[in-house]
């Protein structure tokens, strides 16, 4: 049996035309070869955490990038953003929060939880396009991802 593909960046985004979007731009640019697209909160954190549905995943396997909506069903993207920052296993998980909320509240807490950059999603379709290409180039191309030691148990 094959081992699965690493996921290189974790897309947490429930309006599927945001979504189609940011896959789009990320493919165009071809920055990512393996892309997971999760709709949730809830199959968010059953990703980070190897559970249900993704429970052949290891720990081990951690996303070379997160891009987390905060308004999301069921959970919504500061809880998981929450949960995933305080657990040692997955902690050092690049994670942008890129979002349609102006809320400055989201800003503040979305820091003060550990989120790595906080991007309000562009209007139209060019800009949007462009801040994608430029999140994908930074955290995948230029960026040193964290070392396997970042998420050992402290």
């Amino acid at each position: 049996m094959a081992e699965p593909e690493t996921v290189e960046i974790l897309l947490v985004e429930d309006n599927p035309a945001d979504a189609e979007l940011t896959l789009h731009a990320l493919r165009k640019s071809k920055l990512a070869n393996n892309i997971q697209l999760v709709r949730d909160g809830a199959e968010a954190l059953d990703f980070f955490f190897c559970r249900g549905a993704f429970s052949n995943r290891s720990f081990d396997d951690a996303p070379r990038l997160v891009l987390l909506d905060l308004k999301l069903p069921k959970v919504d993207g500061l809880q998981v953003l929450q949960q995933v920052k305080e657990d040692d296993r997955t902690c050092a998980i690049p994670i942008i929060v890129l979002t349609s909320s102006k809320e400055e509240v989201d800003l503040v807490r979305s820091y003060k939880l550990g989120v790595n950059s906080y991007i309000q999603k562009p209007v139209s379709f060019s800009e949007f396009q462009d801040v994608v290409r430029q999140l994908g180039m930074y955290w995948l191309l230029v960026n040193n991802a964290p070392p396997v030691s970042a998420f050992s148990v402290r």
